[in-house]
């Protein structure tokens, strides 16, 4: 199973969106891992951003990021990472589809309510930065041959 790390925004959060987020994922058959809700210091979010430095809307992403309470997930299933951004959609909420969380509920790209992980590297270094392990609660679920198909009856046998 694969991990992935979202983050609901500030503007998510001050909106009141946490719940819908975080129903889609659970809706889609995605777990939640790890879950908390904290303001995210200025350090951090610019390790977390670092890829983005240098670049012209670096300062005030670090800036928006940092001024308000967020919810941090660690996501877990299967092709995580590509569930995920799908269910986000496009970066720009104006040209995100409808059915997306962008789509419903962002119109502007500054303020698009959620960030996703965007690949396996991005998950594992994001996941670190803001859960250690002890964090982070993994169990068997039984619904999982339900949603994700790897089993082909009831005994958890699986077709891969």
């Amino acid at each position: 199973m694969q991990r992935t790390l979202a983050i609901i925004k500030p503007d998510a959060v001050q909106r009141r969106l946490i719940g819908k987020i975080i129903n889609r994922f659970e809706e889609k058959g995605l777990e939640i891992i790890g879950l908390k809700k904290t303001v995210i210091s200025e350090d951090l979010a610019k390790k977390n951003y670092s890829v983005h430095e240098g670049k012209d809307f670096f300062e005030k992403l670090i800036k928006f990021m940092t001024s308000g309470p967020v919810v941090i997930l660690v996501l877990r299933g299967k092709n995580a990472i590509e569930v995920t951004r799908r269910l986000m959609g496009s970066t720009s909420g104006h040209e995100a589809d409808p059915g997306t969380i962008r789509g419903d509920y962002a119109i502007c790209g500054r303020f698009n309510l959620i960030h996703g992980s965007d690949s396996v590297e991005s998950a594992e270094r994001e996941i670190s930065l803001f859960f250690d392990d002890t964090s982070i609660v993994e169990s068997e679920k039984s619904d999982l041959k339900w949603i994700d198909g790897m089993s082909d009856d009831l005994t958890g046998e699986n077709l891969v």
